[in-house]
């Protein structure tokens, strides 16, 4: 495995301050959440030293199953779902965004075929399969969704690049064909890295 600096991230006697403040913010957008152990694998690199479990991005949008994430990423996710999913959905269908489906948050693995860790080898990254909406509808992730479903997810996979740094869904690789991959790798320049 190729050598990452966060491999070697582990928790402080007292949690610090910009963790704290994390914490806060989440609070105040109403996300439910649960503090979790601190994860480490040595031998792989994987790292998150002080993770988080989201069970809801905000007051009435739930998440499932739970996502073990760090906590920039988890506030990351919980703005996406409040400022960018619900307005989408309520454009497009006319209802409210109930909850994400997600399919991978921590995962202590590398990126596939590489010799990389991968963004969710330190809580960095989240992946959502579908969208529940307040009127029972679900969109789901996917090679060639119902033309208004498919308009909603290039509507929103289009708005996740920025808040986040890597967006991959259908059609960037074989190992995206069923849900988005959202992360906050920090690239060069500042940069995205959206497909």
């Amino acid at each position: 495995m190729l050598p990452d600096p966060r491999s070697a991230d582990l928790p402080a006697d007292k949690m610090p301050a910009e963790e704290v403040a994390c914490r806060e913010r989440l609070k105040t957008l109403g996300v439910e959440f649960e503090e979790h152990k601190a994860e480490s694998n040595p031998e792989i690199g994987c790292s998150i030293p002080y993770p988080i479990v989201l069970k809801s991005l905000g007051k009435s949008i739930a998440i499932a199953p739970g996502a073990e994430l760090n906590c920039q990423m988890a506030e990351a996710a919980a703005r996406f779902a409040a400022e960018i999913v619900q307005p989408a959905a309520r454009a497009e269908f006319g209802a409210d965004l109930k909850s994400i489906g997600q399919a991978s948050a921590f995962v202590c693995r590398p990126r596939h075929g590489t010799r990389k860790l991968s963004e969710h080898a330190f809580g960095n990254a989240l992946d959502i399969a579908s969208f529940t909406l307040s009127d029972g509808k679900i969109i789901e992730v996917g090679p060639a969704p119902p033309e208004k479903d498919a308009k909603f997810l290039n509507a929103v996979r289009k708005a996740a690049c920025g808040p986040f740094k890597t967006v991959l869904g259908p059609g960037a690789d074989a190992d995206h064909g069923l849900h988005f991959h959202l992360d906050l790798e920090q690239r060069r320049h500042g940069g995205t890295f959206c497909q």
